[in-house]
């Protein structure tokens, strides 16, 4: 973490921030967050994240104090005040202290400005494994912050070699536990439309694979196809090469995957630069 965050109203020593050990955002799990990259010091999509970060409050019921305008200014200064590049910023939204420790209440808002460490070049070249799983997360369409069930089976997957894992649930594929997915079969791209988080990446690769479909597909179709990759703010497009003990394909990135990992990157360096410049 950075020096400096913003908590209290205002920006601060990142070592002072503190939150209230009854917030309902510590004991019951109750909040919101959202998290974007700098490209250079330019916060990548800044627009788009903070439209989710805004819808995410109101449909948890939880107030926001700030309106967009006044967040990209906080966030623009703290950039400026930690001296921030090529790493990433986290917004939080606590549950706040409840009446009743239960119903959402008027919560605290942290901005904090982290270092990021993206994937290796390795799993980039050559793909990583992902652990099917059977579930579905709560709430899909808000991203909270309540991600116990991965965090505990995280301690499991990297013992067998994984990254991360693939959910699904009555013959239906929804996400990862951090990533939108895709599949490719046949030339064509197909992506989950139920029971998952609208992710800024995810966003942005369907305007590059204007193609892209919108279906429902089984975990038996996700083993079947050509390629398969995930997307998200920390690991940008991620060939995924292995699901449980099945090779995807020739067990190599495929050629529609690397071409959009490159047209991504392109994509990236065309934002900052335009924001350089605004």
């Amino acid at each position: 973490m950075k020096p400096y965050c913003f908590a209290e109203n205002k920006i601060i020593a990142s070592e002072k921030a503190s939150v209230h050990p009854l917030d309902i955002g510590l004991i019951r799990g109750y909040g919101i967050f959202d998290f974007f990259r700098t490209v250079g010091h330019h916060p990548l999509f800044l627009e788009d994240y903070l439209i989710r970060f805004t819808l995410s409050a109101n449909k948890a019921g939880l107030p926001l104090a700030y309106s967009i305008q006044e967040l990209r200014d906080i966030i623009y200064r703290l950039i400026e005040k930690n001296n921030h590049q090529d790493g990433g910023i986290r917004m939080v939204l606590t549950g706040g202290i409840s009446p009743n420790h239960f119903l959402p209440a008027q919560g605290k808002l942290f901005i904090f400005c982290e270092p990021l460490m993206l994937p290796s070049q390795e799993k980039y070249a050559k793909g990583v494994k992902l652990l099917s799983v059977d579930y579905v997360r709560p709430l899909p369409a808000i991203k909270t912050t309540n991600y116990t069930y991965p965090c505990w089976l995280s301690l499991d997957w990297k013992a067998q070699g994984a990254e991360d894992v693939v959910y699904h649930h009555n013959g239906r594929v929804s996400e990862s536990s951090r990533s939108n997915i895709f599949l490719v079969k046949h030339g064509q791209i197909y992506t989950p439309q139920r029971d998952i988080l609208w992710g800024i990446t995810r966003k942005k690769v369907m305007e590059l694979a204007a193609q892209t479909s919108l279906s429902d597909f089984s975990l038996e179709d996700l083993l079947d196809a050509d390629e398969v990759f995930i997307s998200s703010t920390t690991k940008r497009i991620l060939p995924i090469t292995q699901i449980d003990a099945v090779k995807i394909g020739d067990g190599l990135p495929g050629a529609f995957t690397k071409k959009l990992m490159t047209d991504f990157l392109a994509m990236e360096t065309e934002h900052a630069e335009a924001g350089k410049m605004g």
